[in-house]
């Protein structure tokens, strides 16, 4: 007894997944790291085929037959849930009528280990397993640490984007921006409305004010137009004093205007700034992008380019729709006073 007791002392150390099976099978002795598989469920006394289903050799079905091939690997599986599978061999034990299996988890440790919560000390310190266990930690460690870095990556090159795409002053897409929206909306091949928005008497604000209240004008510019368009419309600085908005999904004229009326008249309400006032007005060129009509996305702001020309010369603070009669009589107007001045930031 005592000599049993000093051998299973010294495999609990050494092969702590083994287990010491009597000749009529019968477990006389699991190791500390087999018993944790089934913590509830105690091994000794229970048959040892009764615990576990012997897959391969096939020719093995038995205790005796196992004896008889002492040395022969052998592939089992724990018969019940989680089905794991472990690799064994079995020696005669110094022990008379008994013999000792040794297991292993072999590649399915990884799995063994997150389905019984083992560490390290459940293995034997010479085991390889151990190896496997620091090179699975290492690999999870780098591949969080890979994934923490793609994700600050990940960050990084969206801010960098919208950082291309937005007009840093008014926090608007760029004209960058409103060149990439234009061409995937025509590619879609649906109907939108452009307008094309030029401040009136901007340059005269800069001059008397300063740029400070000119940008403050350009920022309430902005609030304003975001506040008078939809959600999945786009609104973007395209100039100094030129703003863009394309109106998704837009085509009727009535409602186009009632959207151009209503930016018309807030913009040309007084602006409070610092003790003084900041007044302004817009004009507005609209055209209307139909799909299969042969216009390309720069023929068609060119097209809101001529209308707004139109609004301009005709007392700005007002908002002209795009026709082809509007680009022949265009030729022959001279240029609005003030319509090259408004460009100047």
């Amino acid at each position: 007894m005592r000599e049993l007791t000093s051998m299973s002392g010294a495999l609990d150390v050494l092969c702590p997944m083994h287990v010491i099976v009597s000749d009529e099978g019968h477990v006389v002795h699991a190791g500390p790291t087999l018993q944790k598989l089934r913590p509830t469920h105690p091994m000794v006394g229970r048959p040892f085929l009764e615990i576990f289903d012997l897959k391969r050799p096939r020719a093995i079905s038995t205790i005796d037959k196992m004896r008889a091939a002492a040395g022969t690997k052998l592939h089992l599986q724990l018969r019940d849930a989680p089905h794991t599978e472990v690799k064994g061999i079995l020696v005669p034990s110094p022990v008379p009528g008994e013999s000792i299996i040794n297991l292993s988890f072999g590649i399915s440790v990884v799995d063994a280990v997150t389905d019984y919560a083992l560490t390290s000390v459940d293995f034997a310190a010479t085991d390889l397993t151990i190896e496997m266990l620091y090179l699975v930690e290492a690999k999870s460690a780098a591949m969080e640490a890979s994934r923490k870095l793609n994700l600050r990556l990940q960050g990084a090159k969206i801010a960098a984007e919208e950082q291309a795409f937005t007009d840093t002053l008014t926090g608007l897409k760029n004209r960058r921006a409103m060149d990439h929206v234009l061409d995937r909306h025509a590619a879609w091949g649906t109907q939108f409305g452009v307008m094309q928005i030029d401040l009136d008497w901007f340059k005269a604000v800069n001059d008397t004010l300063g740029h400070a209240a000119g940008d403050f004008v350009l920022q309430t510019v902005a609030r304003v137009l975001v506040e008078e368009t939809r959600d999945n419309d786009t609104v973007a600085r395209v100039g100094g004093d030129e703003f863009v908005i394309l109106l998704h999904h837009a085509h009727d004229q009535t409602a186009l205007r009632n959207i151009g009326d209503r930016i018309i008249k807030r913009l040309s309400r007084p602006m409070p700034f610092q003790g003084e006032v900041c007044q302004i007005s817009a004009s507005i060129g609209i055209a209307i992008y139909e799909p299969g009509a042969g216009v390309s996305v720069s023929e068609l702001l060119d097209n809101a380019d001529v209308a707004l020309y139109a609004s301009k010369h005709d007392g700005r603070a007002r908002q002209t729709f795009y026709t082809p009669e509007l680009r022949a009589s265009a030729q022959n107007l001279a240029p609005p006073t003030g319509r090259a001045e408004s460009k100047t930031a």
